[in-house]
């Protein structure tokens, strides 16, 4: 009887420590939580390694197309990896795009409009978040359907009144909107500032009221340095969009001889194409596209890198996500 009990204290004691053994492969595999879980991370990095390979593949292939000579061009066993660096196509580029002429105009006119839009979006945003005005639910409508409407749907009418007023081939018309909280998505510029408005606490207002501060001076010494995150954020999208508008700049800019990068490439593939018509195709024509490409977005993407902490920061606390 004894050595019965024993033997089903053991058998027990060895069920106990499978169960327990499962339980913790269990929760390894899938984890205590459904975020904790192996096959959760698996399907995690997984994503993410599908995603970094979405952005940086055209990057990598323009980078490989451009640095590649003629005998690798034409060698069908040179995929990726050039046997040699060769530069000539990219200063080929750089001197076809006048990039010195071009990166001063394109930064010049990226600073002017964010520069704009980040103080004239933000003294409406928190217009829109913390003051009373007639109609303001009306004027905030009426500012979600310029943000849904595209830019090719007004845009006869800014050419009829730019014409009407001599501004055609100059940058005026581009940066003027700009003052004025509106200019390349300047509705959702606003959008943002009202959001991160919205969310501070009514009683620093309040306390600044009763020491006699007026509106403004609520704004500029208030409101508006506690919207550094936000004022990251605008600042960078604005800059960058800007920096990277095509159609805005062919509209109003067209015939004019210096002209932002964004403009560079089509002109420089306009005189690819002409070429190829008259004397036949090149082998360094795509490469020099690449090259002119890697040029213009190269600035955007190392503003990016240095200040990638701040502007996620920034769009996290302006509640852009959650």
């Amino acid at each position: 009887m004894t050595r019965l009990m024993t033997a089903l204290k053991e058998r027990r004691f060895e069920s106990l420590n499978w169960r327990t053994g499962l339980t913790k492969t269990r929760y390894v595999v899938l984890g205590k939580e459904a975020d904790k879980g192996l096959l959760f991370r698996l399907f995690l990095y997984l994503i993410l390694i599908d995603t970094a390979y979405i952005y940086l593949n055209p990057i990598l292939f323009m980078i490989s197309t451009m640095v590649k000579n003629a005998n690798d061009l034409l060698d069908p066993a040179v995929s990726w990896i050039p046997r040699s660096i060769y530069t000539g196509v990219l200063q080929d580029a750089w001197t076809k795009l006048r990039y010195p002429t071009a990166f001063t105009i394109s930064t010049l006119l990226s600073l002017s409009v964010a520069v704009f839009q980040t103080i004239s979006c933000a003294v409406a945003g928190y217009a829109f978040a913390r003051l009373d005005f007639p109609f303001k639910r009306f004027w905030f409508f009426c500012l979600i359907v310029s943000f849904i409407v595209p830019t090719q749907v007004v845009i006869l009418p800014n050419l009829i009144a730019a014409s009407q007023f001599g501004l055609m081939k100059t940058y005026i018309p581009i940066v003027a909107p700009a003052l004025f909280g509106h200019g390349l998505k300047g509705a959702l510029f606003v959008i943002i500032y009202r959001q991160f408005f919205s969310t501070q606490p009514k009683e620093l207002e309040e306390a600044a009221k009763i020491d006699g501060a007026s509106v403004f001076r609520i704004f500029f010494r208030v409101m508006l340095p506690l919207a550094k995150p936000a004022i990251l954020v605008v600042f960078l999208f604005s800059f960058v969009w800007t920096w990277n508008d095509y159609y805005l700049p062919s509209m109003y800019l067209n015939g004019v001889k210096d002209v932002p990068l964004s403009m560079g490439i089509s002109q420089i593939s306009a005189v690819l194409d002409q070429q190829a018509k008259e004397f036949g195709p090149s082998i360094f024509d795509e490469p020099l596209k690449m090259a002119t490409s890697f040029l213009i977005i190269l600035p955007p993407l190392l503003l990016y890198m240095f200040t990638q902490r701040w502007f996620v920061e920034g769009v996290e606390r302006t509640g852009l996500v959650e």
